[in-house]
């Protein structure tokens, strides 16, 4: 054999065993108006985003969409006594009134469970400990009597508690999945994380079990007495509320996330840090149209007499036809989530004691 063969052949060789990582990994095409999100909870990964990104890199739109008819790479599962097989989610037991909220252990590889969710996302994986020892009080606004905001999409109507809840829900996974320990204050027993794009409308929204009031104030006190008497038993070394609204202005306004908080330094440090979080997404995702979300001091009730640091969101217009679209896709209300998430674990590492 001379040389020059024996050399293509070591070249063909080494060309197959670099390839032979990827050899048989498991690929699938997202199905029609599947996101990112779903397309790895269909394939029990959904902890899995960043392995799945790095993988596909350059197989997605411009703001990072599935593209159909685009073989995707799925990560493979992670070795561990937690992750060699997937258990299937427990669906709840009919509920006649909120059930409680499951303490999160913060061991990466456990197990959580939370009914608010619903029957397919009840079960969630603990996959850091980023949040050990933060505690958080997450209130989507309104609920119960009071739809809030309302805006009209074609022949569909929109209401804003809908939509706050099941972006709260989401936030509230995604912490418990960093190892937080999370109350949900407003909780709907039937409605858990949805991916419709028009969310059906119900009252049954309760301040965790109580019937909530529909005179303003009283529903303001009634959330803030919660978050206090909670805070108060625990008394937990690092907390922070976080009230998720979404505002009502002409339908020509078209407007970013922002944020408001309280005159202590504390509260004003995590809206900054929450909005440089939005920034640096935008950036990211949006490069041409950056982030031009505010942060202001506002004397709001409920930012005034909740005791834990606390930041009050406003994620955007519900009557602009643009903001509506961050509403109605689910994978924009996954990604708010997680970019609030994000924030607030910065947050928690630049106050950690």
């Amino acid at each position: 054999m001379n040389r020059r063969r024996l050399y293509h052949i070591i070249v063909l060789l080494a060309g197959l065993l670099l390839c032979l990582p990827l050899y048989g990994q498991e690929k699938d095409r997202p199905k029609n108006g599947e996101g990112i999100y779903r397309f790895l909870r269909r394939h029990n990964r959904e902890a899995y985003y960043k392995e799945f990104m790095e993988l596909n890199k350059g197989k997605f739109d411009k703001n990072n969409n599935l593209l159909l008819h685009h073989d995707y790479l799925i990560p493979p599962l992670k070795e561990t006594a937690d992750s060699v097989g997937t258990a299937k989610p427990v669906a709840p037991k009919e509920e006649t009134t909120a059930p409680a909220i499951t303490p999160s252990t913060t061991q990466t590889g456990k197990k959580g469970h939370e009914p608010l969710f619903g029957s397919e996302l009840a079960e969630y994986e603990i996959v850091s400990s980023d949040l050990k020892g933060a505690t958080f009080y997450i209130v989507s606004g309104h609920g119960g009597p009071d739809p809030g905001a309302i805006g009209k999409m074609g022949s569909h109507v929109l209401h804003e508690d809908e939509y706050a809840y099941d972006i709260a829900l989401r936030l509230a996974r995604n912490l418990m999945m960093q190892g937080a320990k999370v109350h949900i204050l407003i909780q709907d027993v039937k409605d858990g994380i949805r991916n419709d794009r028009i969310l059906p409308v119900s009252d049954r929204e309760t301040c965790m079990g109580e019937t909530i009031p529909l005179k303003q104030f009283a529903r303001l006190s009634q959330r803030c007495d919660k978050i206090n008497a909670l805070h108060k038993q625990e008394k937990p070394a690092y907390s922070r509320a976080v009230f998720l609204h979404i505002d009502s202005r002409s339908i020509h306004k078209r407007i970013d996330v922002f944020f408001y908080h309280s005159r202590t330094e504390a509260s004003k440090q995590l809206a900054q840090t929450m909005r440089k979080t939005f920034v640096e997404k935008y950036r990211k995702h949006q490069p041409a149209r950056g982030f031009t979300g505010t942060v202001e001091e506002r004397s709001l009730y409920v930012i005034n007499q909740t005791i834990p640091v606390t930041l009050f969101v406003e994620l955007g217009n519900l009557q602009n036809s643009y903001d509506q679209q961050r509403f109605v896709l689910d994978n924009n209300r996954q990604a708010l989530a997680n970019w609030m998430c994000e924030g607030l674990i910065m947050d928690y590492k630049n106050n950690k004691q």
